[in-house]
């Protein structure tokens, strides 16, 4: 081998290194990685969202029908329904709000998201048969798909077992899916926090959507101006 041979092969031998480091750098990580990346983030995002919406219309709900206020009695008159029903329906909507919002608990939360999808969807149809205007029904239909979201949407320590839509389990868990180790009391600190919150809301605004109600009750001839 000549000298300008070896020179050339030490020259390439030298500038391999750099061009493997550059190659190395200009790729690309994986478009299925980036995607399945922003799933991660954007599921539980809108797992929440959904849950806050319908978790604040059940409070919101439970207070306006236990009172209740005359948008509601008004509704029931127009609905055909008696007016003992208010009654039954803020029970099982607090009852709804606290099993959605609270930690863990996987079977009654499905009996509260069945509820909940069951309550609106009734709605719906209540409004349909009696012939109302969109505006009426399309509320209850746009809170029982957030349910359906909410639902499907569920992390896992949310999801009963044995329904095949568990994807992940702990090896030591109990029968309910949870770790053997109770509930600690701070698990449930955000999710009584939160409701606290949003009931005090619902009070403090009663009497503003009793107002705005009340108008949207006189527009629709359910009650005289």
């Amino acid at each position: 081998m000549n000298m300008p041979d070896r020179f050339d092969e030490e020259a390439e031998m030298k500038n391999q290194p750099t061009r493997t480091i550059r190659h190395a750098t200009d790729e690309k990580p994986p478009t299925g990685a980036r995607s399945g990346w922003t799933r991660s983030r954007i599921r539980p995002i809108a797992f929440w969202a959904t849950t806050f919406v319908i978790v604040f219309e059940l409070t919101a709900g439970s207070v306006w029908n236990l009172l209740p206020i005359e948008w509601v009695e008004a509704q029931l008159r127009h609905l055909g329904y008696p007016h003992y029903f208010a009654d039954v329906l803020a029970v099982w909507q607090a009852a709804a709000a606290i099993a959605i919002i609270a930690p863990r608990l996987p079977l009654i939360k499905e009996w509260a998201y069945a509820g909940a999808f069951f309550l609106w969807s009734s709605a719906v149809v209540s409004h349909l048969t009696v012939g109302d205007p969109p505006r009426t029904w399309g509320v209850p239909l746009v809170f029982g798909m957030c349910a359906i979201a909410s639902w499907a949407l569920r992390p896992a320590d949310r999801r009963p077992t044995g329904t095949g839509l568990r994807r992940s389990r702990p090896a030591d868990a109990g029968q309910d899916g949870a770790a053997p180790s109770q509930t600690r009391l701070r698990d449930w600190a955000v999710p009584i926090g939160l409701l606290v919150v949003l009931y005090a809301v619902s009070f403090l605004t009663l009497p503003a959507a009793e107002a705005m109600t009340r108008g949207w009750a006189v527009e629709l001839g359910w009650i005289d101006e």
